[in-house]
């Protein structure tokens, strides 16, 4: 998903931003998100260090008129989010000036107690992490979006949950199903394409059966799910039937099968 473009649902709900700050807050949240879909899990906690750095900064304009360039490092992430929340309650609303700094300060401290981005931490990086940092800075982004274009929280959530499936003009979703529209692509195509599509979700077997039209289940599974999982291109969980998609497919997908398509336009 691009975040360059002009008509962005999330650069459309944050337009009311500085657009120093806009880009820069869009830009590190989609890295964490990206990150995460593709199992760089150390990678989405130095995103999230990034992301609550640029949050911050933003809130320190907002509430006091200056900030920390950001050409300079924040010293003590710690200090400045407490000098926000001593603030005056005259001062701004009591979100950016009390709840945002410490949601940040719980982001940042994870970030960096959690072995992210350092040697010898207490304990490596994983997919939890990972994903507690995605969630906390999705309800970071909606309380913005909440604050700064007059949306209710359900109304920023739904906008932020429709962001961790990545838009591909090749999927037609309908009545709840999805379709393909690349009769160029063979099932194992497909497959990895409508997968890839749904990010970090997962999808049922039998949706990925039904969506690529497959006749009998079963054989959908030993013809397309099985080699691709032993291609490491996706991991299909037999218990719960559910398939994933990995990095190596990531790369599949996002330098062969969009790029032929980029090259057929």
């Amino acid at each position: 998903m691009s975040t360059s473009r002009a008509d962005n649902p999330l650069s459309l709900a944050l337009s009311s931003l500085d657009k120093n700050f806009r880009s820069r807050i869009i830009k590190t949240y989609m890295d964490i998100k990206k990150n995460l879909s593709e199992y760089r899990f150390e990678s989405a906690g130095l995103s999230g260090g990034k992301f609550s750095e640029t949050v911050l900064r933003f809130l320190q304009k907002e509430l006091t008129g200056s900030y920390v360039a950001f050409n300079k490092r924040i010293v003590n992430f710690t200090e400045e989010c407490r000098k926000l929340m001593l603030l005056p309650h005259t001062v701004g609303n009591e979100s950016q000036r009390v709840v945002l700094p410490r949601a940040l300060l719980f982001l940042y401290t994870l970030r960096n107690k959690r072995g992210i981005g350092h040697i010898g931490g207490d304990i490596d990086a994983n997919k939890s992490d990972a994903t507690t940092i995605a969630r906390v800075a999705d309800w970071i982004i909606c309380e913005l979006i909440r604050i700064h274009h007059s949306l209710s929280l359900e109304e920023a959530e739904s906008l932020v949950d429709s962001l961790s499936t990545r838009n591909i003009e090749d999927i037609w979703e309908i009545a709840g199903k999805k379709r393909v529209l690349r009769p160029d692509l063979d099932n194992k195509d497909k497959c990895l394409l409508l997968v890839y599509s749904c990010t970090d979700a997962g999808v049922p077997a039998e949706d990925l059966c039904e969506w690529v039209k497959y006749s009998k289940l079963s054989m959908f599974k030993k013809r397309v799910l099985e080699p691709l999982d032993q291609a490491c291109m996706i991991e299909h969980d037999r218990e719960t039937d559910f398939v994933f998609i990995s990095p190596l497919g990531v790369r599949e997908v996002e330098e062969r099968i969009l790029k032929k398509d980029a090259s057929n336009t």
